[in-house]
């Protein structure tokens, strides 16, 4: 835990992520960043400077037309003091039922982070917090352009005008093994995934492609991270 506290605390440092009175919705997909990430903002809210709250949202796509168990994740939350809300969706039945997306994971991520806002909003809250790793950020970077042939990824710090909200990812030094370190050691309520599409995505694709790279080309993972700062790429900066 500490070293993944030291990593959110290097990028919440360095991005000026968190302000003093700041309301902070984690966003919480039941999967192991999320919740590493739920856990590093909770013991990170003990000691720094700057005073801030914790709240906890999940947009639940309720896979099936089942919504998810959340009896262990909301147990965890009552625990530490953090406020959790869930928000039962349609998102499967629109997706996979009624679209039929041929690339789902795009819609269903803008549609659970249009969900994830305006919860966040209705909390009061100012900032939402997401788990995205290093290795999303050098998997986005690689798919962008493979696929869109643009240099590009998403930014540490997002302001979002028509939403007047603050999208931060605390997570982005951080690797997807130190997550699952954190949740191991903590033994947090990890929700598996029942998406019909788990593993079958763009993105596992290019996972996989940038593990094999990485293998190839020794510490590619953080060269890419190196030049995106350098050439202060969407906000990345050294």
């Amino acid at each position: 835990m500490r070293k993944l506290l030291g990593l959110i605390r290097m990028a919440c440092d360095k991005y000026h992520m968190i302000e003093e009175g700041d309301r902070i919705a984690v966003g919480v997909s039941g999967g192991k960043d999320s919740l590493a990430l739920l856990a590093g903002m909770k013991e990170l809210q003990r000691f720094y400077p700057k005073r801030f709250e914790l709240f906890a949202v999940m947009a639940d796509p309720c896979f099936g037309k089942q919504p998810t168990d959340t009896s262990a994740l909301e147990a965890m939350c009552k625990e530490w003091g953090v406020p959790l809300t869930v928000k039962r969706t349609e998102l499967y039945e629109i997706i996979f039922e009624i679209r039929k997306e041929t690339n789902p994971c795009s819609m269903c991520a803008k549609m659970r982070r249009g969900i994830l806002h305006d919860t966040a909003k209705e909390l009061g809250c100012n900032k939402v917090a997401l788990g995205h790793t290093v290795d999303d950020a050098v998997e986005t970077f690689y798919m962008n352009l493979f696929s869109c042939g643009k240099i590009g990824c998403f930014q540490p710090v997002t302001y979002l005008s028509r939403k007047d909200i603050t999208m931060i990812r605390p997570m982005l030094y951080a690797e997807e093994k130190d997550s699952i370190r954190v949740c191991d050691k903590l033994n947090l309520p990890i929700i598996e995934s029942k998406c019909p599409a788990n593993e079958q995505t763009n993105r596992e694709d290019m996972k996989q492609l940038v593990a094999e790279l990485n293998r190839t080309y020794p510490r590619l993972i953080n060269k890419t991270i190196g030049a995106m700062e350098r050439r202060e790429i969407d906000g990345w900066k050294e």
